[in-house]
């Protein structure tokens, strides 16, 4: 994110550097990562990037289905998100991708790539607000993970170790 943003952006987002500092997850924070920034600006990007967070969002949906009543708000979000934009969930259905993933391969694969594709569309839509965008979902993802005394507890889903919540590689 901070590649994209202007460098009054980036002093814009220095406040939030403590927020960010210690924060660690596991495969739910990442869920719940993931489900926050791509809800908030689905309707915002082009419809290109709302097809694969449309793809990353069923996948969310149906991993909180599976879990703990705690994922029932995420779940209710990503529901919400995907009735905003029919027409990519219509086009993730033409793709006849059936298959399910699990926790952990959300959080590995799936999670970074909802991440990355937000931004990226944020930033292609050239908005004269793009900072601030790009700002509100860094602070959309730092309230979906724990704070960083917060004890996480495994999810009864989690497959491996936990560790940090997915960032984009850019």
């Amino acid at each position: 994110m901070n590649d994209h943003t202007s460098d009054d952006g980036r002093q814009q987002l220095l406040p939030l550097v403590p927020s960010v500092v210690g924060r660690r997850g596991n495969d739910r924070t990442s869920l719940a990562v993931a489900v926050a920034v791509a809800a908030q600006t689905i309707l915002d990007v082009p419809e290109a990037t709302q097809r694969p967070l449309a793809a990353g969002l069923l996948q969310a949906e149906r991993l909180c289905a599976d879990a703990e009543p705690d994922l029932a708000a995420t779940r209710r979000e990503a529901q919400l998100a995907l009735k905003m934009v029919p027409g990519a969930v219509a086009w993730v259905d033409r793709l006849g991708i059936r298959g399910r993933i699990d926790a952990h391969t959300f959080a590995k694969r799936s999670a970074p790539t909802m991440v990355r594709c937000t931004v990226e569309g944020v930033v292609v839509s050239a908005s004269p607000d793009c900072d601030v965008r790009l700002g509100a979902l860094l602070e959309a993802g730092i309230a979906a993970s724990p704070a960083p005394d917060t004890v996480i507890a495994a999810p009864a889903f989690a497959v491996g170790p936990t560790g940090p919540w997915p960032t984009p590689t850019h």
